[in-house]
């Protein structure tokens, strides 16, 4: 490939990249590649195979930006933070006024608002979901920036992601942060729809003594139904695994302290600033935190004993389905609210249906629930997803499972933190005249901070306390 003719470029060729540039090369792109080691890209380009002569190596900067075509569009993939902006501190001075650069990491959207008016040139944040294979093979890619630097390299972002019955899992989703802020809320989601399955695992295991090669058969059989996605079918996948140096299930010698790249903790971090209520992806980030602190929670048990291996009150298998079921709706309708809280907040005309489109494919979050959501918030992208009719039915016909799975897993002990708090929004959800005018009360009382009257409308209203 002679310098000046690549359709685009990238830097860093870790497992992502690496992915990602092969995605690229595959799909018919030339693609010049450049890694701050050099033996790394070399080696790239070495095992690229086939996809080789549409393959750029460089190993200076100046090599990666003479090797791609004008006005020159460039991808990093490098770790999310100072990373970045060295990056781009690095390569901007070397590139032309037209030229973009491309942020395709884990990025805070805050960092990326600021990149967008800091740069002095054409930037775009995107979330690309997927992992390696979604990477390699067809991600969801969520895009923010100005929609002209979109239009430049969305035949290279469409024709790389995911598609779902041929419609490409790749749209552009606002001004500025918007794609890296709905990759946040996908993945304070992920955590979420992970938690809930493993706090059934969790049931089915403790409360129901099953082994887990039948709980994996559980899983496999759920994902035959309504609860059809990739994390119950890979859920599946990882209970029937049996570990190569033992011979005993994979999951009996995991470590259960569960990692996290921080875009949960974020996630929940924005909601609370939006005022925008998230208690499934919010107790899920907790939940890996307490998992994190295994000598905290052997001293508890020590000194409070646990709940009973088995739960006399087990609910059926069908009620656990339902209840997952309940969960999922309920999480993902607090994700969708709080993006829609956003869109108001920060003037993003966040597209909803158009989001739910670009997850149904190639993502972590993918399931074939995501193709009814997206039809629910195209008639009315306004309303609160449980809200829409369809979704509404599912609840009535669910919501009963969650309960009693809720109060069966409470009652032996067992921990349910996703799931309960899920329930307790709906229940606050579902209730007309809740409690908050004691706590009102409680405000005007040591505050003096007023109320309203709801027979008048009256404002600004104190007790007899404030005479």
């Amino acid at each position: 490939m002679a310098d000046g003719t690549a359709e685009i470029g990238l830097i860093g060729l870790g497992t992502m990249g690496s992915a990602l540039a092969l995605n690229i090369a595959e799909k018919g792109f030339d693609i010049a590649v450049w890694n701050r080691t050099p033996e790394v890209t070399r080696d790239f380009a070495k095992e690229a195979g086939e996809l080789a002569p549409r393959v750029t190596p460089t190993e200076t900067l100046e090599e990666l930006v003479a090797a791609i075509a004008e006005p020159r569009a460039i991808i990093l993939m490098v770790p999310a933070g100072d990373p970045v902006d060295q990056q781009m501190a690095a390569l901007r001075p070397l590139l032309g006024p037209d030229d973009l650069i491309i942020d395709a990491g884990n990025a805070n959207f805050h960092d990326t608002n600021r990149r967008a008016a800091e740069d002095g040139g054409p930037f775009l944040g995107i979330g690309v979901s997927g992992g390696e294979e979604g990477a390699r093979h067809g991600p969801a890619i969520m895009g923010g920036g100005d929609r002209a630097n979109w239009d430049r390299v969305a035949h290279i972002l469409t024709a790389i992601s995911a598609k779902y019955q041929d419609h490409p899992c790749a749209a552009w989703m606002g001004e500025e942060g918007a794609g890296h802020f709905v990759k946040a809320v996908h993945n304070g989601i992920e955590y979420a729809d992970m938690q809930m399955i493993a706090e059934i695992y969790g049931i089915l295991r403790d409360g129901m003594g099953m082994e887990a090669a039948e709980i994996g058969d559980v899983f496999e059989r759920w994902n035959d139904g309504p609860l059809d996605s990739y994390l119950v079918e890979i859920s599946a996948k990882v209970a029937k695994a049996t570990d190569a140096a033992t011979g005993r299930p994979l999951l009996s010698v995991i470590e259960d302290a569960a990692g996290q790249k921080g875009t949960g903790r974020w996630t929940v971090i924005e909601a609370q600033h939006l005022g925008a209520p998230i208690p499934a992806i919010d107790s899920a980030v907790m939940a890996r935190n307490v998992s994190a602190r295994r000598d905290l929670r052997a001293e508890g048990e020590r000194l409070f004993g646990r709940g009973p291996e088995t739960m006399p009150d087990a609910p059926a298998l069908e009620t656990l389905e339902k209840a997952l079921i309940a969960g999922k709706i309920m999480c993902y309708a607090q994700g969708f609210s709080m993006i829609a809280r956003a869109s108001d907040q920060f003037g993003w005309a966040l597209p909803l249906p158009e989001i739910a489109r670009v997850w149904r494919a190639g993502c972590i979050i993918r399931s074939e629930m995501l193709n009814d959501m997206a039809s629910a918030l195209t008639d009315d992208p306004s309303r609160l997803l449980i809200f829409a009719p369809d979704f509404a039915e599912r609840v009535k016909d669910t919501q009963e499972s969650l309960r009693e799975t809720v109060i069966a897993a409470q009652r032996a002990g067992i921990a349910v933190p996703a799931l309960g708090s899920g329930l307790a929004w709906f229940d606050l959800i579902r209730t007309a005249r809740g409690t908050a005018d004691m706590i009102q009360g409680q405000r005007d009382f040591f505050g003096l901070h007023g109320f309203v009257r709801m027979d008048t409308g009256a404002t600004d209203q104190h007790g007899p306390w404030a005479g």
